[in-house]
């Protein structure tokens, strides 16, 4: 970092430190760019230690299911032992299922020799293991405040008037993304009409370290493993996806009465649900910039792409994108290059805009299929996922893909 003339300046400037710039910005200043980090929150916020789970309202309704690949890029950079010092739950099956019918596709670690299909981790404890990690480094943290404008390669101004340069400015500032609107970078986005409520359970069954998954034309169920520091097994995260009249109601029933829908929802698959926390609900959209970058500006995570949650993978895609980025900009500082450098970027985009698209339209697909409520395509697609779980060599292959590990 240098100041000329009351101005701060970088090699490369991140705006947004939850878990995809965050990630972004220890692994750029680990190459020896100097790094800026620009997050809203106050660094003291972000470090704070997650309190013990006793009971549902203890768990934070945000939750992750990392994959083995992005497990592999925060061992890298040091922050998942720091990650794994707080509440997270590894899972070694799933289990998916028809919700209007009998099929059912059965996923199992062990099949593929992994410890885990993935990880679930309350999104807090993510952050703060990655800031633990940072405050430790070159990255020049600048919390507590907001960027009030972006001006095509010059840099950012925060709202308190200071003025950042950077001859990159990455913009992880969610799905939302200011600097996305600010670069007049287009997306391809549409309305799903539909909301997912999101909150805690503790059912009177173990999860098994578990993912359950439901399918129905409503929309998709999932109870994702939790563990407390107790190493309870009976709390699991829920994600259920609604049609936007139905979400409202759902929203509005008491705790009891959304108890009892719940466990209905779900087959009791894990018994009776004893507790359910407070609900959050949000809206469903799909997003997709039409452009990850423009001059000395680069897009990652949600700034460039939102997804379906039906398949958790909204956080690996962003991972997706850090782990490319930092390659081509490792590469970039091999060869002497500017970060922002216009062909360096292009390599960036055209990596990942494919890779993205491709699960994407699979979620589309997914979701196309079972809302589908006629009698043939129910048919069709329960025999389908018969078929499919008997298949073990395909099965081995669409799962490792997934997961980002050799089949």
């Amino acid at each position: 970092m240098s100041h000329e003339s009351g101005v701060q300046r970088f090699d490369i400037l991140v705006v947004g430190g939850g878990m995809i710039g965050s990630a972004l910005a220890l692994g750029l200043s680990r190459q020896g760019w100097q790094v800026g980090l620009v997050e809203g929150a106050p660094v003291e916020h972000l470090l704070d230690q997650l309190s013990p789970a006793t009971d549902v309202e203890s768990f934070e309704p945000r939750v992750s299911a990392i994959s083995p690949a992005s497990e592999r890029l925060l061992q890298k950079l040091g922050a998942w032992p720091r990650v794994q010092a707080g509440r997270h739950c590894g899972y070694r099956e799933m289990i998916v299922w028809d919700g209007d019918g009998t099929g059912r596709v059965h996923f199992d670690a062990a099949e593929l020799h992994a410890r885990t299909l993935g990880t679930i981790v309350e999104n807090r404890n993510i952050v703060r293991g990655l800031f633990e990690s940072l405050v430790e480094s070159d990255v020049a943290l600048i919390d507590g405040v907001r960027v009030q404008g972006w001006v095509r390669g010059e840099g950012v101004q925060l709202e308190d008037g200071r003025l950042l340069a950077a001859d990159l400015v990455v913009g992880a500032d969610g799905a939302m993304s200011r600097l996305r609107q600010w670069s007049g970078l287009a997306t391809r986005e549409w309305d799903y009409d539909q909301h997912a409520i999101v909150g805690t359970v503790r059912t009177s069954q173990s999860h098994r370290f578990t993912a359950w998954q439901s399918f129905t034309p409503a929309g998709p169920l999932a109870f994702l493993p939790l563990n407390n520091e107790a190493g309870d097994e009976h709390f699991c995260s829920f994600v259920w996806s609604q049609d936007t009249a139905e979400a409202r109601r759902l929203m509005a029933l008491d705790d009891d009465s959304f108890r009892q829908e719940l466990e209905a929802a779900i087959e009791r698959e894990l018994g009776e649900v004893w507790e359910v926390s407070k609900r959050f609900s949000f809206p469903l959209r799909q997003r997709h910039a039409k452009d990850y970058v423009t001059d000395g500006l680069a897009l990652v995570g949600d700034a460039a792409h939102t997804i379906h949650p039906l398949a958790g993978q909204g956080a690996n895609l962003g991972y997706g994108d850090v782990r490319v980025l930092l390659d081509e900009l490792g590469r970039a500082k091999e060869l002497g290059l500017n970060p922002g450098d216009d062909l360096v970027l292009a390599r960036y985009q055209r990596r990942r805009k494919g890779e993205n698209l491709t699960m994407m339209a699979a979620m589309e697909g997914f979701k196309q299929l079972f809302a589908r409520d006629e009698l043939p395509v129910r048919w069709l697609r329960n025999a389908g996922m018969r078929w499919f779980d008997k298949l073990a060599p395909l099965k081995k292959r669409i799962a490792a893909e997934a997961m980002g590990i050799d089949g």
